[in-house]
């Protein structure tokens, strides 16, 4: 006789600098969350930068009350927990270490089991649970701090890499260009509010990996890049002079830039796959203008775009606890943090 499967997931996730926890419930209309607690760590505002040992101390500190936060919430106990599902990679180690160590110990007191759950591909599952359409066969194009990929989802577990970042992450970009533009720590929300009254025209930067030449099968045709883009930031701000008169502008230039970028990379990887959905995810789909040009370019082409709300985009464990749920087959597994670990399901060309 097998076992009924879960009903009621907690996910946890501490792979950076959030603290999560998150219910999501399956039932006959599908899953759906029924609580969400984000903690965000401020102290690394100071430092321009995640500090990893910082971080876990942090965790460390919240996780127990943010767990009980999020069963509250839900008007649970710990005792109607079916599955535990956790974040064990790729992140800081010892964060994860934090999480996957309460999970475990969660488990053990319960009785319930425990999944562990890749980061990157708990971001995909993350707009479903509020898109009930942003399911399979999709391209997602999902851009975070750490990480920048285009792929072909022809359904869950099911991943082939079209295209990914060959050095910073665009998340990863945001952060150093609003750093260098005086604008503290994370770089994204202040270098869209900037943006959004700058010049347009002022700044024309390059559009990295991106020129007329390049033809479908050419090894740079889907990949990211933006380490020139940085660097010809920072030669116009040596040359701008009063910074002040001059951040709005740069600000704008930079995103329109990398906004340019990734929607003439998403177009390029609907008409290679003939996805008619896009599903955009991490910490960058929060950027509105993002969304807006890159649901106008697909709009015009037929196709639709599916993205999270800004509490869903970051890093979160509700999204951890919905692929939790996909994922339970797998408990029993062990369960154990990881800084660099592979992609479940991903075929690279």
């Amino acid at each position: 006789m097998t076992a009924a499967p879960p009903r009621t997931v907690l996910g946890l996730e501490t792979s950076c600098d959030e603290t999560s926890a998150a219910v999501v419930q399956d039932g006959p209309g599908g899953p759906r969350l029924a609580s969400c607690v984000i903690l965000s760590q401020d102290v690394h505002r100071v430092y321009r930068g995640v500090v990893p040992e910082l971080a876990s101390r942090a965790h460390l500190t919240a996780i127990g009350d943010v767990a009980d936060r999020a069963l509250a919430d839900a008007g649970l106990t710990m005792g109607e927990v079916d599955l535990f599902a956790v974040t064990e990679g790729p992140g800081l180690v010892g964060a994860l270490l934090v999480g996957v160590s309460y999970a475990k110990g969660l488990a053990l007191a319960t009785g319930a089991p425990l999944v562990g759950v890749h980061h990157l591909e708990g971001h995909l599952f993350g707009t479903a649970l509020e898109d009930p359409a942003a399911v399979p066969p999709f391209v997602a194009l999902l851009v975070s701090g750490g990480h920048s990929m285009l792929l072909d989802a022809p359904a869950w577990g099911r991943y082939r890499l079209l295209g990914e970042t060959r050095d910073d992450a665009v998340g990863e970009a945001f952060d150093k260009v609003g750093s260098l533009l005086g604008l503290g720590y994370p770089g994204g929300p202040a270098i869209e509010r900037e943006a959004a009254r700058g010049d347009p025209a002022r700044y024309r930067f390059p559009r990295p990996m991106l020129h007329g030449g390049q033809r479908p099968g050419d090894n740079d045709y889907f990949d990211l890049s933006m380490s020139g883009l940085k660097t010809a930031v920072i030669r116009a701000v040596r040359a701008a002079g009063d910074i002040d008169l001059e951040r709005a502008h740069l600000a704008r230039g930079f995103q329109d830039a990398v906004i340019d970028v990734l929607v003439a990379k998403t177009l390029r990887a609907i008409q290679a796959t003939g996805r008619t959905r896009v599903v955009l995810s991490g910490g960058v789909a929060c950027n509105q203008a993002l969304r807006a040009a890159l649901g106008a370019a697909l709009a015009e082409r037929g196709a639709t775009l599916h993205a999270p709300s800004p509490r869903l985009a970051t890093d979160n464990a509700a999204m951890i606890a919905r692929a939790g749920l996909f994922r339970a087959a797998e408990a029993g597994r062990p369960v154990d943090a990881a800084a660099r670990l592979p992609f479940p399901g991903l075929e690279r060309p």
